[in-house]
């Protein structure tokens, strides 16, 4: 599929810029190089090769849960500016 300088021009307003008459035929063939240069995967046979969702196999990195005790309620309590019931006290926003 080759691309024409109405294309190039096209894909310029998408990108919302400029382009000078020198720059689009510049563009047009430098793009058309790079599509022909894609278009060789095409002639690759994949039929034999398996779809991969990731390139490395996929792990877990996590570690394993572990119940640990908790830091005291008065530790955690003691930096507050308030505190009412065992819980920080804080101005009502409405």
């Amino acid at each position: 599929m080759a691309l024409t300088v109405k294309d190039v021009e096209h894909i310029a307003v998408l990108a919302r810029i400029h382009l000078q008459d020198e720059e689009k035929e510049s563009f047009t063939a430098q793009l058309n190089v790079i599509l022909q240069y894609a278009d060789k995967l095409n002639q690759l046979d994949t039929a034999q090769v398996e779809p991969l969702t990731h390139i490395l196999p996929v792990y877990n990195v996590f570690r394993e849960d572990e119940v640990m005790p908790s830091t005291p309620r008065e530790e955690i309590l003691a930096n507050a500016v308030k505190v009412e019931e065992g819980h920080y006290r804080v101005p009502k926003i409405i």
